[in-house]
């Protein structure tokens, strides 16, 4: 699939702007307020049961933390990601840590070409809420292309699954109660993700 003057520009910068080296080299650390990512990756790899034959996609790679840990369990992980800066990262940490089976590729759901032999699987986590729904929908039957037959596709993503008649009382407990557990910063954050982009 090409890049056309009317495809979504999955590149654009939605809340905290990784573009901004200083903002990747703190990522780490901040989503460590919200979430225990060690043990979220240590029970995807047992979950999907990662084996040494195994070729894994990443989309949504980040800062390498799922890669990293993959990698030690399969043949390969090819890790994409929208974010120039966050790829540098990636590779650097995996460098560092002696990590040589990753693949690293500028891209995301719309514009990763895949190529070679197809994946045993693919994971997204905390990414596809930044294209809107028909795109998810584009997003989804590429990936559907590049897997295995039989191959797995493991999604963990941002779901609203409340009352919508409800909508302003979860929303401001959930600001509020990001606020105390992790600071103004990452409420911040919970605010521009319902505000500007698209949990389904």
């Amino acid at each position: 699939m090409g890049s056309f003057s009317w495809q979504y520009d999955e590149t654009q910068q939605v809340g905290v702007d990784y573009t901004k080296i200083s903002e990747v080299e703190v990522y780490d650390k901040r989503m460590s307020k919200l979430r225990d990512i060690r043990q979220e990756t240590d029970n995807i790899i047992k979950l999907l049961n990662i084996g040494l034959k195994d070729t894994i996609i990443e989309f949504g790679a980040a800062t390498g933390e799922f890669a990293c840990a993959a990698a030690q369990h399969c043949k390969r992980v090819i890790a994409v990601d929208v974010s120039a800066n966050m790829l540098e990262y990636a590779k650097k940490k995996s460098k560092e840590k002696g990590i040589g089976n990753i693949d690293f590729f500028h891209g995301g759901f719309l514009t990763y070409r895949h190529s070679g032999e197809l994946a045993d699987m693919v994971i997204t986590q905390l990414a596809l809420h930044h294209l809107p729904d028909f795109w998810k929908q584009v997003a989804l039957k590429r990936i559907f292309k590049m897997l295995k037959e039989g191959g797995t596709l493991y999604i963990k993503d941002t779901v609203y699954s409340f009352d919508t008649d409800n909508y302003r009382q979860f929303f401001e407990k959930w600001i509020s109660e990001t606020r105390i557990s992790a600071g103004e910063e990452l409420a911040w954050d919970v605010e521009t993700a319902i505000r500007n982009e698209f949990s389904t």
